[in-house]
């Protein structure tokens, strides 16, 4: 049997694209992945989707969006993708337990946000600890915040939470930040962030509360430990595309991203890429939908213009 779309992901984009072309009946093959529902799965209240007047908790919009996908027909498995063949027709998707066939793939696998590896990072993960500035900094008005990292990312996060928190520590490991002079300058210049610099964070309090109410920090030089009060906790060290499927057979960027052009067709006819795995600038749920809709749209029209053997064969 050769499917005509199996999406590799199942967060907003890949559901998005799994609604589309499920509604096309192109009968959509969804492969969740280790990470089912995507970055959403750890947030809790959206309130920046449209649609959702009140809000809505992340785990709850993509179940909405995972019943609104099988209502028109997707199939959606509970499994991970090991191993990916699409140098020529059918595509080859593998499994553990089975190995699929298709004549167009959508990859949604996204990206994994890079934590600082604390078991209370985890556990206070969307109760005060958070990896997007722009998904929760509107919870933390008139508070005491704090940025990890010392790239242009950390500086744009801190930046932008000082139009809600009353002060916001940026905290690097390091004595010099790796971010550019001209971001340098801007966090510099603002009167509400202040600075750790040589400290690692050692821990994030209080995880028997269910909500940050400090972190310590240990100095680099000297060990010596100390506690920063803060409300949240904003982890911006950077992100991972989740790619390593793809290496040398889809064209990427220089960190991995997947490259797409004219909509969201990759380097190989036939394979589209939306999401996160080819986004490293908006890394929003709306925009994930967005993408995830190109790529429906685009493999529907690329099936449409296969020659009659192939859309049949």
């Amino acid at each position: 049997m050769i499917r005509n779309v199996i999406i590799i992901g199942s967060g907003p984009a890949g559901l998005t694209a799994a609604l589309y072309t499920a509604r096309a009946n192109m009968q959509p093959l969804v492969i969740e992945g280790l990470e089912a529902g995507g970055q959403l799965m750890l947030t809790t209240l959206v309130e920046n989707y449209p649609g959702y007047r009140e809000g809505i908790m992340g785990p709850d919009l993509i179940a909405d969006m995972r019943v609104q996908a099988e209502k028109f027909g997707a199939e959606i498995i509970q499994s991970q993708v090991t191993a990916v063949e699409l140098c020529a027709l059918p595509l080859v998707v593998r499994t553990a337990e089975a190995e699929f066939r298709a004549r167009t793939v959508i990859i949604a696998t996204g990206a994994s946000a890079r934590l600082l590896g604390l078991p209370s990072e985890r556990t206070l993960m969307g109760h005060g600890v958070s990896t997007c500035a722009t998904c929760d900094g509107y919870f933390f008005r008139g508070q005491e915040i704090a940025v990890v990292g010392g790239g242009d990312s950390a500086m744009e996060e801190a930046l932008f939470l000082t139009k809600f928190a009353t002060k916001v520590t940026v905290v690097h490991r390091r004595g010099t930040l790796r971010a550019s002079k001209i971001m340098q300058d801007k966090a510099r210049a603002n009167a509400k962030i202040e600075w750790r610099l040589n400290a690692e964070v050692d821990q994030i309090n209080d995880t028997t509360a269910g909500e940050v109410t400090s972190m310590m920090l240990r100095d680099v030089n000297t060990g010596a430990r100390t506690e920063l009060p803060v409300s949240g906790v904003f982890v911006a060290i950077g992100h991972t595309p989740n790619t390593s499927l793809f290496h040398g057979q889809i064209e990427m960027d220089a960190n991995g991203y997947l490259l797409t052009h004219d909509g969201a067709k990759t380097s190989v006819p036939g394979v589209f890429a939306c999401g996160d795995v080819q986004d490293h600038v908006y890394r929003q749920a709306i925009t994930a939908a967005g993408t995830g809709c190109m790529a429906a749209l685009d493999a529907e029209r690329y099936l449409d213009g296969l020659p009659e053997h192939l859309q049949t064969a």
